[in-house]
């Protein structure tokens, strides 16, 4: 007996009767995210390892273990993105739209990382990702968090959601910083766990987002970054948190959220949902003003976020029940030819009722049957209006409202409006 073939490991399906709550959802983000006037931009999935080494950082957790990365025919070394925004900036250096421009984008779909398999947390997973190029000022910053916390209420988890913020500083700063860390660390040695010894002379401030708990308490004794801001970022971080203050808007500072990619500066965000357990992270982000530059481009300031799909659709699952209530795939008629000679009248009364109601959804029975077995296919499709065609008076249409039963035989002429009537 042949071995059946699976999917590759933390590569998940997405079946039919899941899809349909991601459709929903993604379309509340998508127009939420246009009416803000922000365009979307399709990026490739497969990019030159190189954008990434220079962009997210050589000793990163997403460098070192997880991006995955071959060499094609060429003998190129390519990678499949682990994350948006480099790829991003690629385009926008590549095609030379970010230069003295101001651009406000988005973008959507999988992103790949090896990384162990959890709920919430695959090997491909798949992003909407926001990016703002142009605009330095904290305004900004709250806008898009206005933006979130529109998407949260029409998702109806407004109620599952905290924000957390903190201020990475300048790079000058952030060098300032790193070295008191540093020494910090080395007083601390014998705690630490062999990857954190590995990081602490070149990227300490990753020890910052260790899961150890051991290491996370040690931490709650280290400096604290926002003692070392430069007067510039204490100004932007201070008119920031100032704006949320005046619009009402809940946060706490986390003086340790530091995020896990290497070229975020001074505000950085995330959106946690303690119901999700470990994988409570569902958007996060915040600027990047030095990346344009670092990549190629001129000095742009720029900002942006993420966030992660599937444990949206998990938590929009487990605490609004419209979402549990609308997770079906129903259709409006199912049309019904009683005997083989009217099949192609039903697919040409389909057809004139698509041109007719382009708004709802119509199938057509196939592979005959009698009526009953039809009916039950119409009954399984959670139709609500069946149409039944015969051959024996070519203008007269049976329709019956699966919903309360009631029956009635119409001419073709009345189908469209007793339809707009039924479907209202």
């Amino acid at each position: 007996m042949i071995k059946n073939i699976q999917a590759v490991r933390g590569m998940k399906d997405y079946l039919p009767t899941n899809t349909y709550i991601w459709q929903v959802i993604e379309n509340i983000l998508k127009k939420t995210l246009n009416s803000y006037g922000y365009k979307e931009i399709r990026l490739p999935i497969i990019e030159k390892i190189s954008l990434y080494k220079r962009a997210i950082g050589n000793v990163t957790d997403i460098v070192e273990k997880e991006m995955y990365t071959f060499t094609d025919r060429n003998g190129d070394v390519l990678t499949l993105r682990p994350e948006g925004t480099a790829g991003c900036i690629r385009a926008g250096i590549e095609h030379g739209f970010l230069y003295n421009q101001e651009q406000r984008l988005w973008y959507m779909g999988p992103m790949f990382r090896h990384e162990r398999p959890q709920k919430g947390r695959y090997r491909q997973f798949n992003q909407i990702g926001v990016e703002v190029f142009g605009l330095k000022g904290p305004d900004i910053d709250v806008e898009l968090i206005m933006m979130n916390i529109r998407l949260w209420k029409e998702l109806g988890i407004s109620n599952h959601v905290r924000l957390e913020i903190n201020s990475l500083g300048s790079l000058n700063s952030c060098n300032n910083y790193r070295n008191v860390l540093i020494k910090f660390l080395e007083k601390n040695k014998n705690v630490l766990d062999e990857n954190c010894k590995n990081r602490m002379y070149i990227n300490p401030m990753r020890i910052l987002d260790s899961k150890n708990p051991i290491i996370k308490n040690l931490i709650h004794d280290a400096p604290k970054i926002n003692d070392y801001l430069d007067d510039d970022s204490r100004i932007h971080f201070n008119k920031f948190c100032k704006l949320l203050n005046e619009l009402d808007i809940r946060y706490k500072i986390n003086p340790y959220l530091v995020r896990g990619l290497d070229y975020y500066n001074r505000t950085v965000i995330e959106w946690i949902a303690d119901s999700l357990g470990s994988q409570s992270t569902i958007c996060g982000g915040g600027r990047y003003d030095n990346l344009v530059k670092q990549l190629g481009g001129y000095c742009t300031p720029a900002i942006g976020f993420a966030l992660g799909i599937e444990r949206i659709v998990c938590l929009v699952e487990g605490v609004n029940p419209y979402f549990k209530a609308t997770n079906t795939f129903n259709i409006d008629v199912y049309i019904i030819p009683y005997n083989e000679d009217a099949q192609l009248m039903a697919i040409n009364l389909s057809e004139k009722l698509r041109d007719a109601m382009p708004q709802f959804k119509f199938v057509t029975n196939f592979g005959g049957g009698n009526l009953k077995k039809q009916i039950k296919r119409a009954v399984k499709w959670q139709a609500s209006i069946i149409i039944i065609l015969n051959t024996i008076n070519l203008n007269e249409i049976i329709v019956k409202d699966l919903r309360n039963g009631k029956q009635q035989k119409i001419s073709k002429s009345q189908i469209i409006n007793l339809l707009h009537t039924l479907l209202k």
